[in-house]
């Protein structure tokens, strides 16, 4: 079936599978975290498993073409790691840990809007504020602000789920909703280590480019998920000295590594390379707050959690941000587009078929920058 479908069909079923491997892991790894399972120590297993499943698939695919690592390369990959990985996820699993999984499946959506905040301060992307692009930009960013706000200083009303049969109830707290479980104090600390890792993992999105020039793709994040394996069991082994909290048995904990390190971290990866090279970065920003609404489904309906007005409103805020920004940028686009069409042939530049005004199949759309005509 899958091979009889277009490559369309395939990216828009990519992006659904990919957030739905997201949510089920902000969904288990909290189910984890409420049994008792140390979040340092999380991280380490789940990044070592994940290294586990990537050193042989790139032995194996890479052994004969890719670049050799010089020491250079070796030490960016190492601070690339560190901060973007190492501290990002132990951060987000904190964060985790003191709030609820649908927060942290909200909060995923700021990490767009953060990438291109720190993108037009690198010089990267650009925020004009007297074109109405830029202002469409703007609104977004405040839109993501507004939402981390209303998610620290707001939970509200509960909405509790029909299932009252817990699939995990012992988790105990845990299973009741984060609002009832944590206070004030935690929700906010969790909210706050949700955004800082969130603006980690925006830099290091930034920062990536001329690092993955210099090795694969492939290579790049073996490597680099080798490396946070090591500095997640550094710093683990100092945050927790009781090893019985490093003991695995046949139960969510060993699960929830297990699906984070195999599904999420080695799998879902190579499929978001895909589509972006399918359908580019737009495409796949444009999917992130499945994530969210997926993860309420889930923790709703099948993990029995109440979800808070205020994660859902911050949310909606979220979703709303991320779409302006990119909503934004795709209006810059297309008017750069037409001020390229609309210029003298150049030498080796082909340029596209225009369509008359008259022809009623071919949309015509304003557009604010250069008050022209552009075709869609």
């Amino acid at each position: 079936m899958l091979a009889k479908m277009g490559d369309g069909a395939k990216a828009y079923g990519g992006v659904v599978l990919i957030r739905l491997m997201y949510s089920g892991m902000h969904v288990v790894s909290k189910v984890a975290l409420n049994q008792g399972m140390n979040p340092l120590v999380f991280v380490f297993y789940r990044t070592t498993t994940g290294a586990l499943v990537l050193i042989p698939v790139t032995f194996a695919l890479e052994r004969h073409k890719a670049k050799p690592v010089t020491f250079n390369v070796g030490w960016k990959v190492f601070i690339h790691a560190l901060y973007g990985s190492t501290a990002c996820s132990a951060l987000s699993t904190l964060g985790l840990k003191y709030a609820s999984a649908t927060s942290s499946s909200a909060m995923y959506n700021v990490q767009p809007v953060v990438t291109f905040i720190l993108a037009v301060i690198f010089g990267m992307e650009t925020l004009r504020l007297t074109r109405f692009h830029g202002k469409v930009k703007f609104a977004g960013i405040l839109f993501c602000i507004t939402g981390v706000t209303v998610m620290s200083i707001y939970k509200g009303p509960l909405f509790r789920s029909f299932n009252h049969h817990h699939l995990f109830q012992s988790g105990g707290s845990g299973s009741s909703g984060a609002a009832e479980t944590h206070s004030k104090k935690q929700w906010v600390l969790g909210i706050f280590f949700m955004t800082l890792s969130n603006v980690l993992a925006g830099l290091w999105s930034v920062l990536q480019e001329p690092l993955i020039e210099e090795t694969s793709k492939l290579m790049n994040t073996t490597l680099q998920v080798s490396c946070a394996s090591v500095q997640a069991f550094l710093v683990a082994v100092a945050a927790e000295r009781d090893f019985s909290m490093w003991k695995l048995g046949w139960n969510v904990s060993l699960a929830a590594i297990i699906y984070s390190g195999v599904i999420v971290t080695a799998l879902s990866y190579y499929m978001q390379m895909w589509t972006l090279a399918k359908r580019g970065p737009v495409f796949l920003a444009m999917s992130t707050p499945l994530t969210f609404v997926f993860t309420i489904i889930i923790s709703f309906s099948i993990i029995g959690d109440a979800i808070g007005l205020g994660s859902i409103l911050a949310g909606v805020l979220l979703v709303g941000g991320l779409y302006n920004v990119v909503w934004g940028k795709r209006i810059e686009e297309r008017g750069n587009l037409a001020k390229i069409s609309a210029a003298p042939g150049e030498p080796g530049l082909e340029l596209p078929p225009q369509h008359s005004k008259a022809d009623p199949k071919v949309p015509q759309v304003r557009d604010d920058d250069n008050d022209a005509e552009a075709k869609v």
